[in-house]
C-alpha cells in the first residue's frame, strides 16, 4: 500500500492538490482514502458532494470510543474516494495535535485499510506544523513519503525548508522521507528558479508543477475539484501528470 502525507504552508493549496490527486489516482483504478488532519475539517470539502461527514473526534466525544463504527467516520465521496476527517477540539480548548493522534489510532483500530481495501492513503496535514500530533504521519509509520506543496513565495519556501528538516530529523528511525516538492505556482518572479534552489537545498526532487489557473478557483467556489467539473481541461491533465510523478516517486 502507498502511504503519503502532504504538507506545506497554510493556504498554499494542499487540500486542493490532495483532492485532485485522489481523483487522479481513482481514475487509474486505485482505492483511495484521504484523511484530513486539520481541526477545521475542511481537507475533504471538495470531495463530499454535499454529504455530511462527522469528524472522528466529534464521534469520539459524542459516543465514546466504542460507540461508533468505521462507516460512521469514513464515507465515500466523489467517484468513490474514501474520505475521513480527524477534526479537533473547540477553538481555544484542548490540543489539536493530540486530536490527530486519537483520530489516526481510531482508524487503525478499526482496520480501515483492510476493511476498505485501500491502495493509497493521503494524509493532508495542517500547514507547516511539524510538532506533536501534527508530526504523527511522518514519525509513527502512517506515511512513508512526504510531499511538500509550495510556491515561490518566501514564506512558503521557508515553511518547506522547515518541513524537510523535520522529516530529516526522523530519518534515522526509519520513518518517512521527503518524496518530492510540488510547485503550486503563484506567478511570483523567478518562481521555478527559486524552487529549483529549494530542491537542491533539501536534496529532494521537484515532482510536479501546477499552473496558477482560474479553473482551480472556479472549482473551489462550487466546492468541487477540477478533475470533476473540468476533466478535459489542461489543469486536470496537470493533476494527472502529477499523479504519475508521485506514483513513480513512491
Amino acid at each position: 500500500m502507498i502511504k503519503m502525507a502532504i504538507y506545506g504552508k497554510g493556504g498554499i493549496g494542499k487540500s486542493t492538490t490532495a483532492s485532485n490527486l485522489s481523483l487522479a489516482f481513482r481514475e487509474k483504478g486505485y482505492n483511495v482514502l484521504q484523511v484530513g488532519c486539520d481541526p477545521k475539517a475542511d481537507s475533504t470539502l471538495l470531495l463530499r458532494n454535499g454529504k455530511k461527514l462527522t469528524t472522528i473526534l466529534d464521534q469520539f466525544r459524542e459516543n465514546g470510543p466504542d460507540g461508533f463504527s468505521l462507516d460512521d467516520i469514513v464515507i465515500q465521496g466523489t467517484n468513490g474516494v474514501y474520505i475521513s476527517e480527524a477534526g479537533g477540539p473547540p477553538p481555544g480548548l484542548g490540543c489539536a495535535g493530540r486530536g490527530i493522534v486519537t483520530a489516526l489510532k481510531e482508524l487503525e483500530k478499526r482496520k480501515v485499510f483492510e476493511e476498505k481495501n485501500i491502495d493509497i492513503v493521503i494524509y493532508d496535514v495542517l500547514g507547516d506544523v511539524v510538532c506533536g500530533g501534527f508530526s504523527m504521519p511522518i514519525r509513527d509509520g502512517y506515511a512513508k513519503d512526504v510531499f511538500i506543496v509550495t510556491s515561490g513565495e518566501n514564506m512558503a519556501i521557508h515553511a518547506a525548508k522547515n518541513i524537510a528538516l523535520a522529516v530529516d530529523n526522523f530519518k534515522d528511525r526509519g520513518y518517512a522521507r521527503v518524496g518530492g516538492v510540488i510547485l503550486n505556482k503563484r506567478n511570483v518572479s523567478n518562481e521555478e528558479s527559486k524552487i529549483n534552489d529549494l530542491c537542491e537545498f533539501i536534496d529532494s526532487p521537484k515532482v510536479g508543477v501546477l499552473s496558477f489557473s482560474s479553473e482551480v478557483q472556479k472549482a473551489d467556489e462550487v466546492e468541487k475539484t477540477v478533475m470533476e467539473i473540468a476533466p478535459n481541461s489542461e489543469m486536470a491533465n496537470e493533476y494527472r501528470i502529477l499523479c504519475d510523478s508521485v506514483l513513480a516517486a513512491c
